[in-house]
């Protein structure tokens, strides 16, 4: 067992895992090492749970959200367990304790009147780049896989969407240097390739089009180029700013798209199935939520099973 320190696992850490995983990822665990980890435990030679456990602590202070400290945390244990495996640091078991939470998880959906509102307006107001607020209020694509559409994937004949690629920015750090780049690859997850049937409606608005556009061009641009994420939400929130809708961020339109299949009481599965979640738990925490007509006839039925 060799004394190394921090920094130089995560040297060696990263060499290696660069080798395996996306560009996308590699970077987004470089921005977390070089912004969170590296200021914490450099010059450590051993990382105990009762260090790893102020530091989620602290960061929990400073304002960041429980979700982002165990991403961080994600990244730390990998760091740690390769670490141990190769003999550079000692093995810890690491067993955090989070705060409890005493606020009920939010998520910010439009209303029914709002989405109804937005829908007329956009079949009334067609263009390409309002088409993709539509598409996503139909089926729920993330922003990425929405801006990284081509033509080519509507499948008109099936009636579905194919989603295989997406588009994302990413913040890379080279040592001091730091820069960014947009870059098309894979979904998030395996699960996020997936088909997406198109409703009669959306049927209806794409059907002309198919017949005159390019199959290789964006959906959103109709052109070769399409547009980034960051630009596409700078469009949507100027569009629902004129329209006097509750400001909410983008991906609210993909909550307001599962929320509503959830109110049609489709099942969960399915529902998961098309979000493209890597595990049924993800939508079941995020949406499944029974209101209080729900919890009411649960309890008259357990009453009735006890006469």
């Amino acid at each position: 067992m060799t004394d190394m320190k921090f920094e130089d696992v995560v040297g060696l850490w990263q060499a290696d895992k660069k080798r395996y995983v996306k560009r996308s990822t590699y970077y987004a665990y470089s921005l977390l090492i070089t912004n969170h980890l590296l200021p914490a435990f450099s010059g450590m030679t051993d990382v105990t749970e009762t260090v790893v456990q102020e530091f989620v602590l602290e960061k929990l202070r400073q304002g960041l959200s429980r979700k982002s400290v165990k991403d961080i945390l994600i990244v730390l244990k990998m760091i740690l367990r390769y670490a141990a495996k190769n003999g550079y640091m000692s093995h810890h078991e690491i067993d955090v304790k989070y705060p409890i939470e005493r606020q009920v998880q939010h998520i910010d959906v439009l209303s029914l009147g709002d989405q109804r509102f937005l829908i007329d307006y956009i079949e009334n107001h067609l263009t390409f780049m309002n088409l993709g607020i539509y598409i996503c209020l139909c089926t729920g694509l993330r922003i990425g896989e929405i801006c990284a559409l081509v033509w080519d994937d509507i499948d008109m004949k099936a009636g579905v969407v194919n989603v295989s690629r997406t588009i994302q920015r990413i913040y890379m750090v080279d040592g001091t240097r730091r820069r960014s780049e947009v870059v098309i690859g894979t979904p998030k997850s395996v699960n996020s390739i997936r088909q997406v049937p198109l409703s009669r409606n959306l049927q209806k608005i794409l059907r002309p089009l198919k017949k005159i556009v390019n199959g290789s061009f964006y959906v959103l641009t109709n052109s070769a180029r399409p547009i980034e994420p960051r630009s596409y939400r700078n469009h949507f929130n100027r569009l629902i700013g004129e329209l006097d809708i509750p400001k909410l961020k983008f991906h609210s339109l993909r909550h307001s798209f599962a929320t509503r299949c959830i109110e049609s009481r489709c099942d969960t599965k399915t529902v998961s199935l098309l979000l493209g979640h890597s595990s049924v738990n993800t939508t079941l925490n995020l949406y499944v939520h029974p209101n209080m007509d729900h919890k009411k006839k649960c309890i008259e039925q357990m009453s009735r099973i006890l006469k």
